[in-house]
C-alpha cells in the first residue's frame, strides 16, 4: 500500500482530496503547516491558524487518518517574507504564492513527508498531472490545467521540476469546486461551506501596505499625472535592424521625470505601489480613475495615468534573464535562436494570451500578439501549450 502525506490547511479542497485518496486505498497521514507566528510583524489579531487547524484535525479524525501539525514558521519567513520585503524595496511586485509552493509545500513540506516514508504528497490545487512514456522507459512528467476553468491553480505550480511532480498527486484536478462541495457535504465533512481562504499564502487576509510597514518604512514623496500624449508613447512607426533590436525595444518598460507630467499628491513611500494599481492613492477630481504606471523607488516617485486604457500601462513584450528561466519541461527547452508558438499569462485567472517566445543567449524574450496591462518587474509569466504548463520565468 502506497503512502501520502496530504497537506490538510483546513479548507473544503484538501479535505476532500484526502478522502478521495483514501476511498483509492492510499495509506493518508494529514499533515498540517503552521508556516507564521513572528511577533515581530503583525498581521492582524485574529489567528486563522487557530481555526484551520482545528478544522483540519476534525477532518482528519472524521476520515480516520493520523494527523499532526508541523511548524515551518522559520523557513516560511526566510523563504518567503523576508524575499517579499526585499523585492519590494527595489521596486518589485513578488508573487509568495508562487514562492510558497515552490519552496515551502514541494519543497520543505515534501521533504518531510519523504522522511515519515511516504511515496507521495497531495495538494489540494485544481490542477492535473499525466505521464509520458518514452522509447526507453523514461517517464516525463507533465502539469495540465485544472478541469475547472474558473479554478485552474497551475499557474501557481509554474515553477515545480520534474523531480517535485514525481512526487506529487492532485486528487481534485479532475473536479470542479461544486463537485468538490458535494463530495464533501455527502461525507459530511467540517469544511464543506468553509469559505475559499483570502490573502497572502498561510498568513491569510492583512492589507498588504499595512504589513510592508512593519519593515519598510513610511517615506513621503509625490504622485505625478502623466498625460496619455507624451512623445514615447507616439513611436510606433520606428523601424528596426532585426527582430532582438525590436523585441529589445518593445520590452523596455518606459522612463519617466518629473517633467513628463505634474504633481497632483503625495504618498507615503514608492516601495508600497506596485503597477496597476488604483486603490489607495487617494487623488480626486480627475475625470477618470488614476492607475500607477510606474513607480521610481529610487527618487520615491508614482507616475500615474488616466484611466485603464492609459498607453502608460500598456506593452507587447517582456523579458525573463537566463537564470530566471524555468522550464517544468526541460525537455521541452529553448535553445539560442530558437522560438516556439505558446499561449502565456502574467498573472492568475487571466485568460491565456497568444505569444511567441524568442530564446537568446541573455534569457528569454516573451512577445504577446496583443499589449497587456500592467506587465510588472517580480511576478512570473508561465507559458503553455494546449492544457499543459511548460515553464515560467520571473519578469524583468
Amino acid at each position: 500500500m502506497k503512502t501520502v502525506v496530504v497537506g490538510l490547511s483546513g479548507g473544503v479542497d484538501s479535505s476532500v482530496a484526502a478522502y478521495l485518496l483514501k476511498k483509492q486505498g492510499y495509506k493518508v497521514i494529514g499533515l498540517f503547516m503552521k508556516n507564521w507566528h513572528d511577533d515581530s510583524v503583525t498581521i492582524s489579531d485574529e489567528c486563522p491558524w487557530l481555526e484551520d487547524s482545528n478544522d483540519a484535525l476534525i477532518v482528519a479524525e472524521k476520515l480516520g487518518i493520523p494527523f499532526q501539525t508541523i511548524d515551518l514558521s522559520t523557513e516560511y519567513k526566510e523563504r518567503i517574507v523576508d524575499y517579499m520585503f526585499r523585492e519590494y524595496e527595489i521596486g518589485r511586485t513578488p508573487n509568495p504564492d508562487v514562492l510558497c509552493n515552490r519552496e515551502i509545500k514541494f519543497d520543505v513540506f515534501l521533504k518531510i513527508a519523504l522522511q515519515l516514508g511516504a511515496d507521495y504528497v497531495a495538494t489540494g490545487h485544481y490542477c492535473r498531472k499525466a505521464v509520458q512514456r518514452g522509447d526507453e522507459g523514461t517517464q516525463t512528467y507533465r502539469l495540465l490545467a485544472g478541469r475547472d476553468d474558473n479554478k485552474d491553480q497551475s499557474y501557481f505550480l509554474c515553477q515545480l521540476s520534474q523531480e517535485q511532480l514525481s512526487k506529487t498527486l492532485f486528487p481534485i484536478g479532475e473536479l470542479t469546486k461544486p463537485e468538490v462541495r458535494k463530495i464533501a457535504s455527502e461525507n459530511d465533512l467540517v469544511t464543506a461551506d468553509k469559505k475559499d481562504s483570502q490573502g497572502l499564502c498561510f498568513i491569510g487576509k492583512v492589507r498588504l501596505p499595512d504589513f510592508l510597514q512593519q519593515k519598510l518604512k513610511p517615506k513621503k514623496g509625490v504622485i505625478v499625472e502623466v498625460p496619455a500624449n507624451i512623445p514615447q508613447y507616439l513611436n510606433s512607426n520606428r523601424k528596426f535592424g532585426s527582430k532582438e533590436e525590436e523585441l529589445e525595444f518593445m520590452s523596455e518598460k518606459p522612463s519617466y521625470h518629473l517633467e513628463d507630467g505634474k504633481v497632483v499628491g503625495e504618498h507615503q513611500g514608492a516601495h508600497y505601489f506596485t503597477k496597476g494599481q488604483r486603490k489607495g492613492l487617494d487623488v480626486g477630481g480627475t475625470k477618470e480613475p488614476l492607475f500607477v504606471i510606474e513607480t521610481d523607488v529610487e527618487e520615491n516617485i508614482i507616475y500615474t495615468g488616466q484611466g485603464k486604457s492609459h498607453p502608460g500601462l500598456y506593452r507587447r513584450t517582456l523579458f525573463v534573464k537566463d537564470d530566471e528561466i524555468h522550464w517544468i519541461r526541460p525537455d521541452l527547452a529553448l535553445d539560442t535562436d530558437e522560438t516556439m508558438q505558446v499561449r502565456a499569462r502574467i498573472r492568475y485567472r487571466q485568460p491565456l494570451q497568444e505569444a511567441i517566445l524568442y530564446k537568446i543567449e541573455s534569457g528569454l524574450y516573451v512577445d504577446f500578439k496583443e499589449k497587456q496591462s500592467a506587465i510588472t518587474e517580480g511576478q512570473f509569466v508561465a507559458w503553455y501549450k494546449d492544457d499543459e504548463l511548460l515553464g515560467s520565468g520571473v519578469i524583468s
